[in-house]
């Protein structure tokens, strides 16, 4: 899962736990666990308020 959220947020840029779950068909718990995950390891970050995206 953490290999789609990241190819989405390369493709579209910014989006919200929510629309990442609509647009890759997961549950949204489980995407904003991936999420939380990816943040930690440095690959997304949180360019404002309930948003997320690649590390720049």
């Amino acid at each position: 899962m953490e290999e789609k959220i990241l190819k989405l947020f390369a493709e579209k840029g910014a989006m919200k736990a929510g629309d990442v779950a609509a647009a890759i068909g997961e549950d949204k718990a489980a995407v904003d666990k991936a999420i939380k995950k990816l943040v930690k390891d440095g690959k997304v970050e949180s360019p404002k308020r309930c948003f997320y995206d690649l590390k720049k």
